[in-house]
This record gives structure tokens, sequence and C-alpha cells, in this order.
């Protein structure tokens, strides 16, 4: 987070009217990034979930995971958002979710089902004779998981979920229609205040990158760190 407060420093060097609205720039980024960190973090979540449901051997675990999937895959983005702002409070009245959070949900869900499918390609691609060969060390089920199971598949699944958090990060600018002050709303408010939308567009694309170069960045640290660890 230093790093996107100190964003404002260099921005307030450039010229009108980006200088002097460098500040707002700066916390649209911040909002962006907890949009992204929040979701993202949930979104793995949900979608080891998932991908556990849909491997599962009960029936209505497959059916409702598989449900999830097909629903907000099938879905727009901005619906789901303006879903769960707008239409899960009528549905569940004492649901009622500030803008922010409302995000969060949505973006979570979305990205979750993504995630899912990754997840569960990993589970499957884990050789079932070193399942087997837990088995015979008389390890239970949950140990056989988190042991053998998860750590390989994580590591299979590492490259699309990265390429997922950086989808996701880049898709947070869709909290705009909900009224989430992030960096495209703010770049949005910029331009309507000064009819320059040429300067504002680029700035606004050039965090979006610096964002998610340093993401990328992140991630590559983090597959550098699971390949090391599993020679």
């Amino acid at each position: 987070m230093g790093v996107l407060w100190g964003l404002a420093w260099p921005l307030s060097w450039a010229p009108e009217p980006i200088g002097g609205n460098a500040q707002l720039f700066a916390e649209g980024a911040r909002i962006t990034v907890a949009l992204t960190a929040v979701a993202g973090t949930a979104g793995v979540l949900l979608g080891l979930l998932a991908a556990l449901g849909k491997l599962s051997r009960l029936t209505p675990l497959r059916w409702l995971a598989s449900g999830y999937i097909g629903v907000i895959r099938g879905t727009p983005l901005l619906v789901q958002i303006l879903f769960v702002f707008f239409a899960l409070p009528e549905l569940v009245p004492w649901l009622r979710l500030d803008e922010f959070s409302a995000a969060c949900v949505a973006l979570a869900l979305n990205v979750g089902a993504y995630n899912a499918e990754a997840i569960r390609a990993g589970l499957l691609a884990v050789p079932h004779g070193q399942i087997e060969a837990a088995e015979s060390l008389a390890l239970s089920p949950w140990q056989i998981f988190w042991l053998v199971r998860f750590p390989q598949a994580i590591k299979i699944a590492l490259p699309p979920l990265v390429n997922n958090a950086v989808a996701l990060l880049k898709d947070s600018s869709l909290a705009y229609a909900v009224g989430v002050v992030e960096l495209t709303n703010v770049g949005s408010r910029i331009q309507a205040a000064t009819f320059k939308p040429t300067p504002t567009l680029i700035t606004t694309a050039l965090i979006y990158l610096l964002l998610t170069g340093l993401l990328t960045q992140m991630s590559s640290a983090i597959e550098r760190r699971f390949e090391g660890s599993h020679r």
C-alpha cells in the first residue's frame, strides 16, 4: 500500500488536470487494490469449495457446484454486481451491503467460479499412484488431501489462478456502476470535471498497467518459490 500512496508524488509533477488530482488517482488505485485483494482471497476459497463440490461423490453437492459455476460463467459480471447491490437486499431484506462490500461479494463470486475450474483441473492432475501410496501409509483422507493432493494441485493451478487475479484487478473497474470510487470512477469524474479525456484516460490506463505489472511480478515470485520448494 505504501507504493500506492507514493504514487501521488510523481503524478503531482504532471501537467493539469493530472497534477492537481494526483491524490485522487492514488486513492482510486488504493480502492482498486483493496477490491482485488479482498475479492481475490475470497475467490480462492470459493473456488476451492466449488472444485471440491464438483468432484464430490454426493450428487446434490455436484449439482450445486455445477449450477454456481454455470450461472456465474454464463452471465455478465456487470449484471452480477448490480444484482448483488440492488436485487439481493430485496430477496434477503436483512442483508444490506454498502457499495464496497457489494462489489467485493460480486467480484469474489465471479472469480471464484473461474478459480474452481482451475483448482479442479489441478486436483485431477495429481497422479493417482501418489494417493494410493499415501493410503498405504495409513493417512486419513484429510491428511491425504492437505499433505499430498492440495500442495501439488495448487502448484499446477497457480498459472491460471494468477491470470484470474490479473483479470479480477481489471474487472474491478466495473464496481463504478454501484458508486465505488475506484480508479476508473476517479478518472471518469476528473474527465467530466475538466473536459480533458485524453490525459485522464492515459493516466488511468498507465496506473492499471503499473498495478497489473506489480501483481504479475509478485505472482512470478510465488511461482518460483513453489518450484523451488517442490524440487
